[in-house]
């Protein structure tokens, strides 16, 4: 029989990846007064009945610091495309431009600034507390491992203390990469 942690260990990490994983998709999206190409990951477009990403059916290009240009593979979706965006919540306003849709990306007043960075730290304490559930369910499953000593894995005592010990480092090894996120997102959208 084997005594070991590692599974626990390499489970707990890699579930709290996902969470940080999550909060960067989460706020790619969110505006920072400069163009990005990933302000429209969430856009879905009508394409055929179908509610297709953006990004699957058009090229979305950066083409200065306040503007996008969308340049749809089939010229038959650009009106869609301008309705999806605008319909999308964003607070942007395409406009049709020949075979391409622009955006101009607007500036933020200092109060959508300030939203927007709440809103981000949110998001960042929503994971932290999705990371600590987490921790919660490895120790109860290596808590229940320890209690059935069935199985291939038999956990010691010695064992439980420091898989406690070492899912806890994974933690705040974890909370601390999220702060460090949140922190440069929040520069960037304070940042006129």
């Amino acid at each position: 029989m084997a005594t070991t942690i590692q599974p626990f260990l390499d489970s707990a990490a890699e579930r709290m990846d996902k969470s940080v994983q999550h909060f960067t998709d989460e706020t790619r999206g969110i505006r920072t007064g400069r163009a990005s190409a990933g302000l429209l990951d969430s856009v879905r477009v009508d394409y055929y009945g179908t509610k297709t990403p953006l990004s699957q059916i058009a090229n979305v290009a950066v083409t200065d610091a306040r503007t996008l240009a969308v340049k749809p593979y089939d010229q038959g979706a650009l009106k869609d495309v301008e309705k999806a965006i605008t319909a999308a919540g964003l607070g942007l306003n395409p406009t049709v431009d020949g075979p391409l849709v622009r955006i101009n990306i607007p500036a933020l007043s200092e109060e959508q600034r300030t939203k927007l960075a709440s809103r981000v730290k949110a998001l960042a304490e929503e994971g932290k507390v999705s990371m600590r559930n987490v921790r919660r369910d490895v120790l109860r499953e290596m808590e229940t491992e320890h209690k059935e000593k069935k199985g291939d894995v038999v956990l010691t005592d010695d064992d439980m203390k420091s898989g406690k010990d070492k899912v806890q480092e994974i933690l705040k090894d974890h909370e601390s990469r999220l702060d460090e996120l949140c922190k440069n997102k929040c520069d960037e959208i304070m940042t006129v």
